[in-house]
């Protein structure tokens, strides 16, 4: 027996003994693990090894599944222990956040672009070829969880065994189940001390019900488990139906730009193959191209000579794609002329957005190299609106729309970290539907467009704003005070529902507009980090909207306007005089800020001018020539403040948008 080997027996049987501490057992833990992965994982093939064993397995050896489950129960965790285990990458202490591939997730910790994998698993001595997506985490990024289902037959439904069932579980688990999608429990994090299994798998089976004996427990950080999980996939979920000899279909999951590619898409062939220089046509569109490169990710983009039905891989074309619009999420593509031959597989239901925002260039003359990092952007994240707008004070710009506040300061990182852009963008608001005396509907996106109160129409018209159905899981002793904040954010309790402990599902219909300010942030203080929370739309309800507008000297600033509830219009207004008053440059003329609705007044302040002292050189005894010069100076000041404009700077708007 070697001294090495004795030694880390010893060590071993220390860490592990009853009276080693909870880090020296953890860390054993890892370290057996480690040698297990090692054991258990194949080396990384050469290009062509890797080519030549998918070539060898037939599509009854496919799997395609995702990793969903709430915000920070571990997906990307156990992504990379997958990946380790498969021999996809070689194990190491350095391997975190292998897919989530963007700055502003590894900055974050959060996911928000869903990645993909392919991996080879051999299985009972048969090869098996996987596709993995990981997917994000927060409610605002669900758009991309549901274009995965369309690549996937199957989803681990993975749940934090300290937290339990949260709501983005609940959310993801229909969303799965409406896409007959199979699924595999997977608790993660069972070497926590505040894990609690038997509970996690009680509530798993009362709300989902599934069977507790199919559950897979895991520990992604320590590996612990996680062997199992690949077996489960294989047996649990079904292989893709294609066929290799029918005419080529493929449908257009994701797309991305490269610098030096152009558009790439993320495509999943149902049927036929694709090869470079294969001629294809799309049956949305009607545009051809000629493929110039096919492939897979593993995890990093590997070109490969052939994509075969119930592969998923990446497609670009040579010429490459010309715009933006031409690379249509959920559009079918097959060969040209075989057009008569192939149904178009049902698209995606389009993301409608739920906060707008006003964007504009900090520098009127970078706005053509600003439009395109945004498109290139929109290209990435086809959740985002965009079309053209103008601000008298801020320049050509753009409106944005997003599906939440997060979607949108991610969207802003993202413009700054990928493309070295940054914008001014106005407080997020939300749509708002007018529907007129006739009959006629009319959704209003730009608070600017928001008719006057003089404006006779609307004194007749149904003023309706957007809600959603929120679902907040918290502790017990919490819930008294969520329920007075929804109340205090003009929500409405739908139902209240106590499981397993001392925990609560609260659901409530809120208006939009209170959830962009900030309610999940409240949420998080009041219940010191422990309450989750998903919502989706709940459709419009008639409320009693006003517009507010921002004027400086009587003109309105276009930029800073807003439609409110009535009963806000008061704070705000308030909040916002006070604020610009901060950012706005004395002048040799008195400046007055108003907050207002319609023609009522509802806050100002007032920048006192510069003063001059036209009476110093005067004797103090000199009453009369004193009062002429004073009169004389009032009347000057007069004239001035009414032809003058206030000149203000674009920092001064940048500064007050600015949280």
């Amino acid at each position: 027996m070697s001294w090495a080997w004795r030694a880390g027996a010893v060590w071993t049987r220390r860490c592990l003994s009853p009276a080693a501490g909870p880090t020296c057992m953890a860390r054993c833990e890892e370290r057996l693990f480690r040698r297990a992965y090692a054991a258990a994982s194949t080396a990384k093939p050469s290009p062509k090894e890797l080519e030549a064993r998918i070539a060898a397995i037939p599509i009854e050896r496919y799997r395609n599944f995702c990793i969903v489950a709430h915000i920070d129960h571990g997906k990307s965790t156990l992504s990379d222990r997958l990946l380790e285990l498969t021999g996809t990458i070689s194990a190491s202490d350095g391997n975190k956040q292998i897919l989530d591939k963007l700055d502003v997730e590894r900055e974050r910790g959060i996911t928000v672009k869903a990645q993909t994998c392919t991996m080879i698993y051999k299985h009972r001595g048969d090869d098996y070829l996987l596709h993995l997506v990981d997917t994000p985490g927060h409610v605002d990024f669900r758009a991309e969880v549901t274009r995965s289902y369309a690549s996937c037959g199957g989803a681990l439904l993975l749940i934090d065994a300290s937290q339990g069932i949260q709501a983005q579980t609940v959310s993801n688990f229909h969303l799965a189940f409406a896409q007959d999608l199979a699924l595999v429990p997977v608790i993660n994090k069972i070497d926590m001390p505040s894990a609690d299994v038997p509970a996690v798998l009680d509530q798993m089976e009362t709300s989902f019900e599934l069977d507790p004996a199919d559950a897979v427990l895991v520990s992604a950080k320590t590996g612990k488990g996680v062997p199992a999980v690949l077996p489960a996939v294989v047996e649990k979920i079904p292989h893709p139906r294609g066929d290799e000899r029918a005419p080529l279909k493929f449908l257009l999951v994701d797309s991305w730009y490269d610098n030096f590619k152009g558009v790439v898409l993320l495509v999943r062939v149902f049927d036929g193959t694709i090869r470079a220089g294969d001629n294809v046509v799309s049956l949305g569109t009607g545009s051809k191209y000629t493929v110039g490169q096919v492939g897979i990710q593993y995890p990093d983009a590997t070109p490969q000579t052939v994509l075969r039905a119930g592969q998923v891989g990446y497609v670009f074309f040579n010429p490459g794609m010309k715009r933006i619009q031409d690379a249509k999420l959920g559009d079918t593509f097959t060969t040209v002329g075989g057009e008569d031959r192939v149904e178009p597989l049902p698209g995606f239901e389009e993301p409608k957005p739920m906060v707008f925002v006003a964007a504009f260039p900090t520098d009127q003359s970078d706005y053509h190299r600003l439009a395109d990092s945004i498109g290139q952007l929109v290209l990435n994240d086809r959740s985002v609106t965009l079309q053209k707008d103008f601000s008298e004070a801020l320049g050509s710009g753009w409106r944005l729309g997003f599906l939440g506040s997060l979607h949108c300061s991610v969207f802003q990182d993202r413009l700054r970290q990928e493309h070295g852009r940054s914008i001014i963008i106005t407080e997020p608001t939300v749509p708002t539907k007018i529907v007129w005396a006739d009959g006629k509907e009319e959704v209003v996106q730009n608070p600017a467009l928001f008719p006057e109160v003089s404006d006779h129409r609307i004194r007749s018209a149904g003023l309706f704003e957007p809600f959603v159905k929120a679902t907040v899981t918290l502790p017990q002793e919490y819930l008294g005070r969520v329920i007075e904040l929804c109340e205090a954010n003009r929500g409405e309790q739908k139902s209240l529902e106590f499981f397993h402990g001392d925990q609560v599902i609260l659901v409530y219909d809120v208006p939009s507009a209170q959830l962009v300010e900030d309610l999940f942030g409240k949420l998080k203080g009041a219940t010191k980090g422990y309450a989750t929370l998903d919502y989706e739309d709940a459709g419009w309800r008639q409320s009693k909207l006003v517009k507010l507008q921002l004027l400086v000297n009587k003109q309105p600033v276009d930029a800073i306007c807003r439609v409110v509830h009535a009963s806000q219009a008061d704070r705000i207004g308030r909040h916002w005089v006070t604020k610009f008053k901060e950012h706005v440059d004395r002048q040799m003329f008195e400046v007055v800020i108003q907050a207002t609705v319609g023609n009522k007044i509802i806050a100002r302040e007032t920048i006192k001018p510069f003063r001059k002292d036209v009476l110093a050189k005067l004797h103090a005894s000199d009453i009369t020539r004193r009062r002429k010069l004073l009169e004389k100076q009032k009347e000057g000041r007069k004239r001035l403040r009414a032809v003058g404009n206030v000149v203000i700077d674009q920092s001064a708007f940048q500064s007050f948008l600015s949280k």
